[in-house]
C-alpha cells in the first residue's frame, strides 16, 4: 500500500485519522465513475453487494457473516443499541473512555452506572468492581483513546468466563487494524468499530459484531411486529431493523471492504508483528528519555500509540518540522502504523530532546 502523505510529513496521528492509500483512492474513483455512467442500476447492484462487505468483515474478524451489522460509525450504532435496552439495566464503564461510548449510557436514564478509572492498574480495579456488584453490561474500549492503554485479551476472556451473564460490549476502533482479532474467541458479546482510524477505510463506515443469542436483549418490544412486510425489508433480521434502518452508502461501505482487503493483501499477521516491534522500540525510547510513564511498558499489552508529557515549546518544534500529532487529555498523543518506521521514532525523539529547553 502506498501513502503519499508520508513523503512530506512524519505522520503520527493515526489514532485520530488513518491515512488514505493510493489503492483505496483508485477504487473510490472507479466507484464514482461507475455511478456516473450507471445511474440507479449501478446503485442497485452495489447495494446488493453489501453482503460481500459483511463477508469481508467476517473473515477479518473470524465470525459468521450473519453476525455482522453495518453502520456509518461506532457512535451511531452504539447509540441505537443503547436505546433498545431496558432502563433497569446496570452498567460498568471506564472513566475517561471514549465519549461516544460512555455518553449514551450516562444520559440514558439507566438504573445504575458505575465507573472504574482507566489506569495502568485497571484490570484489578475492574475485577474488584465486579466482585462488589455484578453489572448487567460492561462497556469498554479495547484500547483507551487518550493514551493507548489496552485491556489484556486474556483478562477479558477470563472475566467473561467468571461472569457469563454480563453482556460484554467493546469498542474496537482503536484496536482493529493493529492486530489479529478472533471475535468468537474473544469473550466479547458485541464489538463495534469505525473504519476511519487503523483500518484505513475513510469515514462513513463501521460495523458491529453480535454474538448469537444476544440480539433479543435489545428492542424486545418490537419482536411481535417482525418481520416487516415490505418486500425490501422482510428479510431483515431483528437488529437490522434498528441498526440498519435505511440505505447504506455503497462508496463508504465499499471503501471498508476494499481497505480490509488491502490489509489482508499486505498481511494481517505481518502488520501485527511489525507494529509490535515498532511499539516496543518507541515505548522503550520514550520511557528512557522521560517522556512516558514507566508503568506503560510494564504492561503485557499496549496499543501502538502513547500519550507524552511535553511542553508547548516541544509541540511547536514538532509542528514546525511537519510532525503530525494530536493533543488529547492535555497530553501529546503519537501513534505508529505500519507506514511508520523506526527512523521516525528517532526523529520524534531528537526534536523533543533538542527543544526541551534544558
Amino acid at each position: 500500500m502506498h501513502f503519499p502523505y508520508t513523503a512530506q510529513y512524519t505522520y503520527l496521528n493515526t489514532p485520530a485519522y488513518g491515512l488514505l492509500s493510493e489503492e483505496l483512492m483508485e477504487w473510490r474513483q472507479e466507484h464514482d465513475l461507475d455511478h456516473l455512467i450507471g445511474g440507479s442500476r449501478f446503485k442497485e447492484r452495489s447495494l446488493a453487494g453489501l453482503d460481500q462487505v459483511r463477508s469481508t468483515v467476517a473473515a477479518y474478524c473470524a465470525v459468521d457473516a450473519d453476525k455482522v451489522y453495518l453502520v456509518p460509525n461506532f457512535s451511531f450504532g452504539w447509540k441505537v443499541l443503547c436505546g433498545g435496552l431496558d432502563k433497569k439495566t446496570s452498567f460498568l464503564l471506564l472513566d475517561g473512555d471514549y465519549p461516544s461510548l460512555n455518553w449514551p449510557v450516562i444520559t440514558g436514564g439507566f438504573s445504575s452506572v458505575r465507573k472504574v478509572a482507566a489506569s495502568p492498574e485497571m484490570e484489578g480495579a475492574i475485577l474488584k468492581a465486579f466482585e462488589t456488584a455484578v453489572p448487567d453490561v460492561f462497556a469498554f474500549s479495547m484500547v483507551q483513546y487518550l493514551n493507548g492503554l489496552q485491556l489484556a485479551g486474556d483478562f477479558i476472556k477470563e472475566l467473561k468466563g467468571m461472569y457469563p451473564d454480563t453482556l460484554f460490549v467493546a469498542d474496537g476502533t482503536q484496536y482493529l487494524g493493529t492486530g489479529v482479532f478472533d471475535f468468537d474467541d474473544s469473550g466479547i458479546d458485541i464489538l463495534g468499530a469505525s473504519g476511519y482510524k487503523w483500518l484505513l477505510a475513510g469515514t462513513g463506515n463501521g460495523f458491529f459484531l453480535v454474538r448469537s443469542g444476544v440480539d433479543e436483549r435489545f428492542y424486545a418490544h418490537t419482536l411481535p411486529f417482525e418481520p416487516q412486510t415490505e418486500p425490501f425489508l422482510r428479510d431483515n433480521d431483528h437488529l437490522q431493523n434498528h441498526v440498519e434502518p435505511g440505505h447504506l452508502d455503497s462508496l463508504s461501505m465499499g471503501s471498508l471492504k476494499r481497505a480490509i482487503e488491502l490489509l489482508q493483501e499486505t498481511g494481517v499477521q505481518e502488520i501485527a508483528s511489525e507494529l509490535k516491534i515498532l511499539r516496543s522500540y518507541a515505548g522503550e525510547q520514550l520511557t528512557s528519555h522521560g517522556f512516558l510513564d514507566p508503568r506503560i511498558m510494564e504492561r503485557k499489552e499496549h496499543a501502538p500509540f502513547f500519550a507524552l508529557e511535553v511542553n508547548e515549546k516541544q509541540q511547536s518544534a514538532l509542528e514546525s518540522r511537519e510532525v503530525i500529532f494530536a493533543v488529547r487529555g492535555g497530553k501529546m498523543r503519537v501513534g505508529f502504523h505500519f507506514y511508520n518506521k523506526k527512523e521516525e521514532v528517532d526523529r520524534l525523539l531528537n526534536i523533543l530532546k533538542k527543544s526541551s529547553g534544558n
